[in-house]
């Protein structure tokens, strides 16, 4: 909104220092900093509103230690969240281009669903809230949303070397100043994506059909559409449930936050993304902002959600931040790095399904359940073994921070 007012007096009007919202790094920055007030300052007044309201959390009885001290703590804090990103977006960033427009969608689209399982929770006294079918319903109908806009919107292209210019599309021409060769780049529509360790760090989702002999967009498009709608439910999933003890969740979302904002630069810049020899996405360098305003959420939302927690995010939140998660790498075509980068998650969720899995299996077999884990998910196993809360968020924080950087180191492993 900020952005497009200052454009628009710009051209008319000469106002000192109205040209710095032509810069990407003073929006993120100015993005960071009207985040960082909107969770702290408000976020005190919204957690008061909930105690007068009682929105308190329900706590189950899972035998660990400090969990009745919990009980009571306002819950759906995650509207916190979604105001310290939305707000700063549609202040700063370019409200036409379709990236933004996307992650608005996606922010929107996962805080109403966890927003809804909180008030059944909450306000209808049902421990379950929205029911799992309702949930995926959701999680399916977004993944289609991004990866229709992503295969079919004309601005979605990425650029690519050409021998020879059409007169349709955009044509960047580069002169090799030591030959003075001509070369050509146009902005087309792609299934590529980046992959890490292969080569040229690019793979192609036509290649999957093209393996047994089939070569056609519409295929190529079903597997798209399928791995969309995977990642964006499995991710949003996997930071739902490492969404279970003070901070874990606000803390390793903020290091994913950094990390796609660089990945988010890198790629929408064109020197950059050449000199790393990656995909060159025009316009997708938008996105920074929008992961600036996501990094000062997260961070803000910490002042208070650090143990003990003041006020948990509640499916509000962490639905809300595992969409936004898993759309921003997908719009940036990362999204075969969310195995490295959301390690984290991936553990969380694997704890889960392993247990789950084990247990049914042991008790079909030998008549009675058995356990790999203390109990799942994997941070209540730590709790379990007797670590503090707070060391164990520390602990993986430290994990995700070295999961982040391998994530950057690998655009030059191939």
């Amino acid at each position: 909104m900020l952005y497009h007012l200052f454009t628009w007096l710009s051209e008319y009007i000469h106002i000192p220092g109205g040209g710095l919202f032509q810069y990407i790094s003073f929006r993120t920055s100015m993005a960071v900093i009207a985040s960082l007030i909107i969770t702290t300052v408000f976020g005190g007044k919204l957690i008061q509103f909930l105690h007068n309201k009682q929105v308190g959390e329900t706590i189950r009885d899972l035998g660990l230690e400090g969990e009745k001290k919990k009980a009571g703590t306002p819950t759906m804090g995650g509207i916190i969240i979604i105001a310290g990103i939305l707000v700063p977006t549609l202040l700063f960033a370019k409200l036409t281009n379709i990236y933004v427009i996307i992650m608005i969608v996606t922010t929107l689209w996962m805080g109403a669903i966890g927003f809804l399982d909180d008030y059944i929770k909450v306000f209808r006294h049902n421990k379950e809230g929205l029911a799992g079918k309702f949930k995926v319903v959701g999680q399916v109908g977004l993944g289609a949303i991004i990866a229709c806009t992503m295969y079919f919107h004309p601005d979605i292209v990425v650029r690519k070397g050409v021998d020879k210019p059409t007169s349709t599309k955009p044509v960047e021409v580069v002169i090799n100043e030591g030959t003075g060769e001509k070369t050509y780049a146009e902005n087309v529509k792609s299934s590529k994506t980046n992959i890490p360790f292969y080569k040229n760090n690019e793979f192609d989702y036509a290649k999957v059909f093209k393996m047994f002999g089939l070569q056609s967009d519409y295929l190529t498009f079903v597997v798209f559409l399928i791995v969309v709608i995977f990642i964006v439910t499995a991710v949003s999933n996997g930071a739902n449930i490492t969404d279970g003890i003070d901070g874990l969740a606000t803390s390793t979302s903020a290091i994913i936050g950094v990390t796609l904002a660089i990945l988010a630069y890198v790629s929408g810049n064109v020197i950059f993304s050449d000199y790393l020899n990656i995909m060159y996405i025009p316009n997708s360098g938008e996105l920074v902002i929008f992961a600036g305003a996501f990094v000062g959420a997260c961070v803000g939302f910490l002042w208070y959600n650090t143990y003990p927690a003041q006020v948990f995010m509640g499916d509000t939140g962490s639905l809300a931040i595992g969409g936004i998660i898993a759309a921003f790498a997908i719009l940036i075509r990362k999204e075969l790095l969310i195995p490295i980068l959301c390690g984290v998650f991936l553990l969380e969720n694997l704890s889960v399904i392993l247990q789950v899995s084990y247990f049914k299996y042991t008790k079909k077999k030998y008549g009675e359940g058995r356990r790999i884990f203390l109990m799942s998910p994997l941070h209540h196993h730590f709790q379990k073994k007797g670590y503090h809360e707070a060391k164990i968020v520390t602990r993986f924080v430290i994990v995700g921070i070295i999961l982040a950087i391998l994530t950057i180191v690998t655009l030059k492993i191939r």
